[in-house]
């Protein structure tokens, strides 16, 4: 584990990231002071990292319902506990970067246990352009 990792939180994947069989244990790191960029980062291999982002600053209205499975998953938090992530693909300028609204990261706050979770028959896109609401 990287030194500057230690005092982080370590956030439990309850199931593996798509790729990523043997890596369950992350932290996230803040990249920016508004706290609008996170790093999901492995503990165990310091070049696996996931940009995620909380979604209301660009996508407001976004409420993604969990379902019954992966809320006995996470070990059935109240949805008040619960921190919604979006997976970020950047592009090759700010303005072509994209959020994945199907799939977002759920963690439950009280029990550090994440997991990605699909969105199956809510038609969201895998690649939804970010813009700034308001």
């Amino acid at each position: 584990m990287n030194a500057d990792l230690l005092d982080l939180p370590i956030i439990d994947l309850v199931s593996p990231m798509p790729g990523f069989p043997d890596k369950r244990q992350f932290v996230l790191v803040r990249l920016d002071e508004n706290g609008l960029l996170y790093s999901l980062r492995s503990v165990d291999d310091a070049d696996l990292r996931f940009l995620v982002m909380p979604p209301s600053p660009f996508f407001p209205d976004y409420a993604p319902e969990i379902d019954d499975e992966a809320a006995e998953m996470l070990g059935s938090p109240k949805p008040e506990d619960l921190m919604v992530l979006l997976v970020v693909t950047a592009g090759d300028s700010a303005a072509h970067a994209t959020a994945n609204l199907l799939a977002p990261i759920v963690i439950d706050r009280g029990n550090r246990r994440g997991m990605q979770t699909v969105l199956s028959g809510s038609g969201l896109p895998v690649r939804a352009e970010l813009a700034i609401a308001g």
